[in-house]
């Protein structure tokens, strides 16, 4: 037996892998529900309902769905370039503060400029911040042949206790009743609901937009062909006269960029303030998720719906019927692999001697 590169995977195959994979994941999962003595069909009930049963279920999946999109997307245009970015958390935890520095720090309630300007440079300021982050791994990866995996995860949880430093210190809210959390971003500066009367931001039509930006930037332009001929093959890119080292540092730019967008998203769009517990690891989950899209970016926030709705529909569902909601990060880590499985099976076929 031997393993043989497919020429082309058919479509069939392609669309038929993630399909199987996910059917894979629903059979394991129904195997633990029943294990925990719940009925099955009622569980899965339960959790498409909490999920997307009525339209507060949709607004609270599509609210944990933006910054899920968000940091996939780092993480899978990082991932093109063999950028392998582990520190979307740190960096979306520094965009988030570098968005409260520029529209929560007034001194007062009169704004320095206008609602539409300020909002921009807030912006603008958490994307840098984050794109700086990421920069800095990038250099030494690039120079020094440091591992990037390391210096991300490690930035982490440096960035971690930087932001407990200032909440408890010079950013903290003086008003927050001794609470560690940042002084709130004036509120003309706050995201528009989607939904009325619902969590469900304005953040997600700059998720998707992303989402196409970055498809594009991939597919039509010269940007995009390094970025694939580097993570393709960084010898022969070198050979062909692509610059390795200035694409990863561009790649780390653009990835952290989007991270710490996701900081300021979450601040402008659902919070209003920064607090060490503003994200559950969306960092983390967002590598998850790209790799659950292939790194494709078009892909990417279906793949943060559907975790989202998991991790949603998994409170409901253990609300109600008593199953636990560690159901939900089994299911996202098997259909994780399931799906690498699938998109394996794709690219490559058994072949007998």
């Amino acid at each position: 037996m031997r393993l043989e590169r497919r020429q082309s995977p058919s479509p069939a195959a392609i669309l038929i892998a993630p399909l199987s994979a996910l059917s894979f994941t629903f059979l394991v999962a129904s195997v633990l529900v029943w294990w925990a003595g719940a009925p099955v069909g009622q569980t899965y009930n339960l959790l498409f309902k909490g999920a997307f049963g009525s339209v507060f279920a949709l607004s609270e999946t599509l609210t944990r769905a933006i910054p899920l999109t968000l940091t996939g997307l780092a993480a899978a245009i990082a991932f093109r370039a063999r950028l392998f970015n582990i520190g979307a958390e740190g960096q979306l935890y520094a965009g988030a503060m570098a968005a409260v520095a520029v529209g929560g720090m007034q001194g007062g309630d009169d704004l320095l400029m206008s609602p539409w300007a300020l909002f921009v440079a807030m912006m603008i300021a958490a994307a840098l911040t984050g794109a700086l982050l990421l920069l800095i791994p990038a250099l030494l990866k690039s120079r020094l042949g440091v591992d990037e995996v390391v210096t991300t995860l490690l930035l982490n949880f440096i960035v971690l206790l930087l932001v407990s430093a200032l909440l408890d210190g010079p950013m903290k809210d003086p008003l927050a009743m001794g609470w560690p959390q940042s002084a709130p971003i004036h509120p003309e500066l706050e995201l528009d609901k989607v939904i009325a009367q619902t969590r469900a931001h304005s953040g997600l039509w700059w998720a998707l937009g992303l989402s196409l930006m970055l498809w594009g930037l991939l597919k039509w332009t010269v940007w995009g062909f390094s970025i694939r001929a580097a993570g393709a093959n960084p010898n022969a890119s070198r050979f062909a006269g692509v610059s390795v080292t200035r694409t990863v540092v561009m790649v780390a730019m653009i990835s952290g960029a989007v991270a710490g967008l996701a900081g300021a998203i979450e601040v402008a769009g659902r919070t209003g303030y920064v607090t060490l517990d503003m994200s559950p690891g969306y960092g983390y989950t967002g590598i998850v998720i790209a790799m659950l899209a292939g790194l494709h970016p078009l892909a990417v926030p279906l793949a943060a719906l559907w975790v989202a709705g998991i991790l949603v529909g998994a409170d409901s569902m253990s609300r109600a019927i008593g199953v636990p909601t560690y159901l939900a990060d089994v299911m996202v880590a098997i259909s994780l692999l399931t799906v690498l499985a699938a998109s394996w099976l794709t690219q490559y076929r058994v072949r007998r001697h």
